[in-house]
């Protein structure tokens, strides 16, 4: 075999053992069930949980609590199981945070009243969504 050909393949061996390990390090959306089992198992790797913010008949926002440094806050997430929990975010409250569809909250539970969140990802309402266009004269 020659020298190039058995370079070549080590390589491919070296790209494959380096794919392998990063697709078991790939993260899913959990619920906040299964971040709390994971947590009593003794696993500390961040989480990710999707889920909505709880939200009153009106709309507003329930739960939301900014601490009085307004550098960290609290406030209440429903996962996609129904599931509600008290979330704690170490950074001020992102713009259009109380605006977003679904947030994605990535971090573990410390203790097993809160999950403390070490990123928040947010999908906020487009504003290409389509609206009723009406013309003029009609």
């Amino acid at each position: 075999m020659k020298k190039g050909h058995i370079i070549g393949l080590g390589i491919i061996a070296i790209a494959i053992v380096i794919i392998m390990t990063s697709i078991g390090d790939a993260s899913s959306y959990e619920s906040f069930t299964t971040a709390l089992e994971m947590k009593k198992d003794g696993e500390d790797k961040p989480i990710h949980v999707v889920g909505h913010l709880k939200k009153d008949p009106a709309g507003e926002v329930m739960g939301l609590n900014v601490r009085e440094d307004k550098v960290s806050f609290t406030f209440m997430l429903v996962d996609n199981e129904g599931i509600e929990q008290e979330v704690f975010y170490n950074e001020p409250v992102p713009a259009d945070f109380t605006r977003s569809e679904s947030v994605v909250v990535i971090g573990a539970y410390k203790n097993e009243e809160i999950f403390i969140a070490d990123k928040i990802l947010m999908k906020c309402p487009s504003k290409y969504q389509e609206t009723e266009v009406q013309a003029a004269g009609m």
